[in-house]
């Protein structure tokens, strides 16, 4: 299983998390094997939201062939796009490294966000 953390910087495991998933400098993507142990991790370059937009953002996610995004917030749009294309939207927002992050994850204690949940800016 592979999921895409948004980072704020390409320290891999060690990285800050981004607070929304669209505006990441990075997306640190972890994968697990079978018994949730992370085995490998890369730090991708997002591409620019200004320029290419929340749908650009979208598409380089869905590009790098993840099965889950976990992020801290994210818009109802970008979440039912995901959703759509077969990526589990998960939520967590204690755990400021991407580290933790992915430990929460391996240990399930990190929640799938809903459309009830997603964030509501314009």
């Amino acid at each position: 299983m592979k999921i895409a953390i948004p980072s704020e910087s390409a320290d891999g495991l060690a990285a800050m998390r981004s607070g929304h998933f669209g505006h990441a400098a990075y997306f640190t993507v972890v994968e697990y094997d079978k018994s949730m142990n992370i085995v490998a991790y890369e730090a991708v370059k997002n591409v620019d939201h200004d320029q290419f937009g929340c749908g650009g953002v979208i598409d380089h996610v869905l590009g790098l062939g993840v099965d889950g995004i976990l992020t801290v917030g994210m818009g109802r749009p970008p979440l039912m796009r995901f959703t759509e294309n077969g990526v589990t939207v998960y939520s967590e927002a204690t755990a400021p490294i991407v580290g933790d992050a992915a430990r929460l994850f391996a240990e399930g204690r990190v929640q799938h966000m809903s459309p009830e949940s997603a964030c509501s800016h314009h």
